[in-house]
């Protein structure tokens, strides 16, 4: 199986674990509901071991660059779709922002292993 498929799936996989866990973390109220707050350590847990697994070939730097770019973007939609968060324009801009930034890195930066 091809290397960078399996390095940057593992990132996906992380990026979707910590995304669930910070949905679980809005739902579970400040730790007082129990199931909720579970479910998020055990996807925080899943997030962290999936993100050593990239680590291996990605450097921690770009790594986490696309983890909390992704993140942030992901997490916003989420907000909106199932808590009615909105968006200001800024806050709209600064997160284009960051998914330029993760994607320049990705194309240009030499650091970058494919």
């Amino acid at each position: 199986m091809n290397p960078a498929l399996i390095t940057y799936g593992a990132l996906g996989i992380a990026i979707m674990f910590e995304i669930i866990g910070t949905t679980l973390l809005q739902q579970s109220q400040q730790f007082t509901r129990w199931l909720p707050t579970l479910g998020m350590a055990l996807c925080y847990g899943a997030a962290f071991y999936f993100l050593s697994i990239a680590l291996k070939t990605i450097p921690v730097g770009v790594a986490y660059a696309i983890w909390s770019g992704m993140g942030i973007v992901l997490i916003a939609l989420i907000g909106l779709m199932l808590f009615g968060q909105k968006l200001d324009l800024p806050a709209i801009i600064g997160m284009a922002m960051i998914i330029g930034g993760v994607v320049v890195m990705n194309l240009f930066s030499k650091t970058v292993s494919h």
